[in-house]
């Protein structure tokens, strides 16, 4: 079991840089990929980016690459994602999930989910 707690969210101008962190419990996070996802008002839920169990890989969507980094810190049990250049378009819920497969793209693919954090962009 896993439990997720994101933190981070807040309102910024566009333009500008915020940075999440999800904060997992458990002894077991160093062999979860991990995955941030994103939920904006009456759309569905959809990737962002993901790291591999180790830090090394990591995957992001193509509305974010060179915007956003992710990283972990397994002896911190955290995964942050940190995002520059902000755009209104990134207004979202942002979601921290953990993954016992692969750092996946697809929602299905992870077991437990964060609250979420929300984000907002100002143009």
């Amino acid at each position: 079991q896993v439990q997720l707690v994101e933190s981070g969210g807040g309102l910024v101008q566009a333009g500008g840089s915020l940075r999440l962190s999800c904060a997992a419990s458990g002894r077991t996070f160093s062999s979860y990929a991990m995955g941030w996802f994103r939920q904006a008002p009456g759309k569905d839920r959809e990737f962002v980016a993901a790291i591999n169990w180790s830090g090394v890989s990591t995957n992001y969507a193509d509305s974010v690459k060179g915007r956003f980094t992710i990283s972990r810190d397994n002896a911190k049990n955290t995964v942050s994602l940190q995002m520059n250049s902000l755009k209104p378009e990134d207004t979202a819920v942002y979601y921290c999930a953990a993954s016992s497969g692969s750092y996946s793209y697809k929602i299905n693919r992870y077991d437990y989910w964060g609250q979420g954090t929300q984000v907002t962009v100002s143009s």
